[in-house]
């Protein structure tokens, strides 16, 4: 007991300022929804009206969750629920990965396996470390929600609903990690596997069934095959069942005992899927430093691209099943559709731009990551075996910055693609193709963004890459994707690329945006090449 006891000390100490952070940003979150709701929907009247709007334009529900009534918690659940499960389901993926496959990948597993701790006691120290983090979460949601006056009961279910969720994700993490030989892979399988569970919720509400008063919804059966939308059900505020929290925690105890299995099965620092033997040669085509980047990265490309693939073809597939849904109030479906109309734009289209704004920010997430891994090349010394060739720094930095802008653009177009053939297979003439392929590349600018600025950060501070790139793209999507409904001012909100997206509307489209960013994309790749040249190589 005093071993596993060490053990979990050592995760806390280890992940003190992660966990705090994930707290404190789920925390936080909650208490601004709660008070933007408060402060902007402060009575009933308007927050039908907006639940009314929002079941006639399901590409609302795809980012928000389940209309369930108007009374001020489940208007605040409805706002805000979703998303911060989505957060503490990637919170403890990454935990789980962190703390098992990670370390086995370095080594630090097996050195600790030597001692009387043994294999099983570490695993275990990280499901309590999972565990407390969790709980830490579920009790930042109810402070958060408590601390904006709503209900003791609806808050406290809302916090274990979101718990559950992360609990769930840390099993799939962890069972994730026994089958995939490096961190990296078992972070992107099991990260996919959280977005997938808040597209299917995402699904699954905007095709449910509008009830008979316009402000609340029976979910589609979509939504059943997603732990966040098991967390939903709980119904906080408006019904308060707890017995859904039983199918994430259950999935999540599935989940462990599998991977305790693959355990005690496999040797240290081997998986269940182990990699292809290497050639004993190089081929020609790695005699470039972008052909070696592009052979390092070729597995996470593919990866977002696949992810933009699948996006496009649901934003398409679902684009006449939307626009078909009506809400019980026909002026209010009425109103609005003459409203888009005005516009030019239709409901498909902005379905689509919705799913797109999505797109957008896995090409921004590729595009860091690309950066991420001229870090942990300079870290682990490799770049210094590759830059002792015939190979300049300046070099080396373009090629990593030429893959990254290439795979921006190659998520970008997969959902495109996708968007494209399935709206061309079903016949939905609604959306022209002119303006879904501008809807596509005025998600661009703002990804390109986040290769160019990460590039900066790595020049000048090299060891705050990682951690300083994904808090930018954290930062921007809460600021230009949900800040309006978190209250945050305008002001604060225009720091955030994704605010300055372009939304296509014919000829009266405002490109100027979309220029401003390219200018500062292509100054800050040029500042970062100029100060490579001077910069110092190092594990440091």
């Amino acid at each position: 007991m005093g071993v596993l006891l060490v053990l979990w000390g050592q995760r806390i100490r280890r992940d003190r300022w992660q966990l705090l952070s994930w707290v404190a940003a789920v925390g936080a979150f909650a208490m601004f929804a709660a008070a933007a709701v408060t402060q902007t929907y402060g009575n009933v009247a308007s927050r039908t009206e907006i639940l009314q709007v929002a079941i006639a334009t399901p590409a609302i529900l795809m980012l928000r969750g389940l209309p369930r009534g108007t009374d001020q918690g489940a208007f605040t659940f409805f706002l805000i629920y979703a998303f911060i499960a989505l957060l503490a389901g990637l919170m403890s993926t990454f935990l789980a990965v962190r703390h098992s496959r990670a370390d086995e990948e370095s080594g630090g597993a097996e050195l600790v396996a030597a001692t009387p701790a043994g294999r099983l006691l570490p695993n275990t120290a990280t499901l309590l470390h999972g565990i407390t983090a969790n709980i830490l979460v579920a009790l930042a949601v109810f402070a958060g929600f408590m601390s904006q006056g709503l209900e003791p009961q609806g808050s406290l279910l809302a916090g274990a609903a979101t718990g559950a969720v992360g609990l769930a994700f840390l099993g799939v993490g962890l069972l994730v990690a026994q089958f995939m030989g490096t961190s990296r892979g078992a972070n992107g399988v099991s990260a996919a596997l959280v977005v997938l569970a808040y597209v299917l919720r995402g699904i699954g509400d905007a095709t449910g069934t509008p009830g008979a008063s316009g402000t609340t919804m029976t979910e589609g059966a979509a939504s059943w095959f997603s732990p966040i939308g098991w967390g939903q059900q709980t119904f906080a505020y408006s019904g308060n069942r707890g017995w859904p929290l039983l199918l994430p925690v259950g999935l999540g105890a599935g989940c462990l005992a599998g991977a305790w299995l693959l355990l005690g099965t496999r040797d240290s620092g081997a998986s269940v899927w182990e990699a292809l033997p290497g050639r004993a040669a190089a081929r020609r085509g790695l005699s470039s430093p972008v052909a070696l980047a592009l052979r390092l990265q070729a597995g996470s490309i593919i990866g977002w691209g696949f992810s933009g693939l699948a996006l496009g073809l649901l934003a398409g597939s679902l684009g006449k099943a939307i626009a078909a849904v009506d809400t019980p109030d026909t002026n209010i479906t009425a109103m609005l559709r003459a409203m888009l109309q005005s516009q030019g734009t239709s409901l498909t289209q902005l379905m689509v731009s919705v799913l797109f704004s999505m797109a957008g920010v896995l090409a921004a997430a590729c595009a860091l990551q690309a950066v991420i891994r001229l870090r942990q090349e300079e870290a682990a010394g490799t770049a210094e075996l590759l830059l002792s060739a015939p190979v300049g720094r300046v070099r080396w930095l373009a090629g990593y910055l030429l893959l990254g802008g290439a795979a921006v653009v190659l998520v970008v177009g997969l959902a495109g693609v996708g968007a494209w053939a399935t709206l061309t297979g079903t016949g939905d003439e609604s959306m022209p193709a002119d303006a879904l392929w501008q809807t596509a590349a005025a998600q661009l600018p703002a990804a390109l963004i986040y290769l160019s600025v990460p590039a900066l950060v790595f020049v000048l501070w090299p060891a705050a890459t990682i951690a300083a790139s994904w808090a930018l793209l954290a930062l921007g999507v809460m600021l230009g994707i949900f800040g309006a409904m978190l209250g945050i001012d305008q002001s604060l909100r225009d720091l955030s690329p994704f605010a300055h997206t372009p939304v296509p509307r014919g000829d009266a489209t405002d490109w100027s945006g979309a220029w401003w960013m390219l200018l500062i994309s292509a100054i800050a790749a040029a500042l970062a090449v100029a100060v490579m040249r001077r910069r110092e190589v190092g594990s440091a």
